[in-house]
């Protein structure tokens, strides 16, 4: 066990491995939530402890599981020690994890949270729900980010917060996507400033409310529900507006990186706009939108995001196009093959794509992951998504 520091609450908790399981009723979901995957977000690990202690097995329909994440990490208040843990979880770096013996903080750290989770698929019922919970080191409203998947999208249209498409273009190796792959719904929810109280809270509303939409635990048997309802309403000033994440300006060296000061996630800024400098230049906003996650601690690799808002009619056309599989006809188009069809793996050269929008391609279903100097690779989430695991579930059949 590790013990951990909130600087929110200003008392410390001693946690292990797993903070709580509880094995309810059969014939229920499987719920896996995530805390503290960076050492410095202690308010999801605090908020899953409160939690657990509020549940009761019988209230419990199926399994609901709360991981701590980076323990070492978590113990020195520290993003991460040697490497982040939510940028390895890439295939390459998990077929060589369980034999390797040399293994550094993170490392060590990755491989027991990897056999949890293949321990999780095999011994647990679906359907399966896996939610990582963070905070950010700026001033934000609570979020939601998701990898563009419709199980994604209509789950996390339950939520009365904003959500964030297309993340996943920009990030190598985070948990969720390597989940989102395997085919369940995977949601990353932002709750606040790291060490605010109201990211507590905030988890602690999402956490409920996740378990009564998933199936876990019946609407009357949380008391409090309408009350964790509009604390996240409110938190998030009643924006359940859909993001897509259009620009990131990535760094080499964070310690030559500084935002100017103030800057909180969904704030207006304009195209030219000053908002960092690097290297003693200026770094200007490259479009009118809103700024997403500025970086205001010293680890980390992303200096800030730019999102859109993604108009309701696109969303509503991305839709039909993925529930009538006509992605397919993508193909058609020159310079476009199938690398693996099963697996929605397109293999697109780079001298057609410089004349098509990003946009066609995210209609279609396709983000873009891989690239070299003659082509690149785009993977579709809805050819690995395990619909049929959610597709009778209330949520799922939903109109939004």
């Amino acid at each position: 066990m590790v013990e951990i520091y909130s600087k929110a609450l200003n008392t410390s908790i001693l946690v292990d491995r797993l903070i709580g399981k509880i094995k309810g009723k059969p014939n229920g979901p499987t719920i896996v939530f995530f805390g503290g995957i960076h050492g410095n977000e202690t308010a999801g690990v605090f908020a899953l402890k409160e939690v657990f202690e509020k549940i009761k097995e019988t209230q419990v329909q199926g399994t609901i599981y709360g991981i701590s994440g980076n323990l070492k990490a978590l113990k020195t208040n520290q993003r991460f020690i040697d490497k982040d843990l939510n940028r390895v979880w890439l295939k390459e770096n998990l077929s060589q994890l369980e034999n390797k013996t040399n293994l550094n903080n993170e490392e060590g750290e990755q491989q027991e949270l990897y056999r949890i989770l293949k321990h999780i698929l095999k011994e647990e019922e679906g359907p399966f729900y896996f939610i990582d919970l963070h905070t950010t080191s700026s001033k934000t409203l609570p979020f939601i980010t998701i990898n563009d998947a419709l199980i994604n999208r209509k789950f996390s249209s339950l939520f009365p917060v904003p959500v964030v498409l297309g993340i996943e273009e920009y990030l190598d190796g985070p948990l969720l996507s390597y989940i989102n792959q395997l085919g369940y719904v995977s949601l990353g929810f932002e709750s606040g400033q790291h060490d605010d109280l109201s990211a507590i809270t905030n988890n602690v509303a999402f956490i409920f409310l996740s378990l009564i939409y998933a199936g876990a635990l019946e609407q009357g048997e949380v008391q409090n529900f309408h009350d964790y309802y509009d604390i996240l309403v409110n938190a998030s000033d009643k924006d359940k507006e859909v993001y897509e994440v259009v620009y990131l300006h990535r760094l080499l060296k964070t310690k030559n990186f500084k935002m100017k000061p103030n800057f909180k996630s969904f704030q207006n800024v304009k195209k030219g706009e000053q908002l960092a400098t690097e290297e003693n230049k200026t770094i200007e906003s490259p479009y009118s939108a809103k700024i997403f996650m500025p970086l205001y601690q010293k680890k980390g690799s992303e200096g800030f995001f730019i999102i859109k808002k993604i108009h309701p009619f696109f969303l509503s056309l991305s839709e039909v196009i993925r529930k009538w599989k006509m992605d397919t006809l993508i193909t058609m188009l020159p310079g476009i093959t199938w690398m693996d069809k099963q697996r929605g793996v397109l293999r697109v050269n780079l001298k057609v794509t410089k004349y098509l929008a990003k946009q066609i391609f995210h209609l279609f279903g396709y983000r873009n992951k891989q690239k070299n100097t003659t082509h690149m690779l785009l993977f579709n989430r809805e050819r690995t998504s395990k619909k049929e695991m959610y597709k009778n579930l209330k949520w799922y059949k939903r109109v939004s």
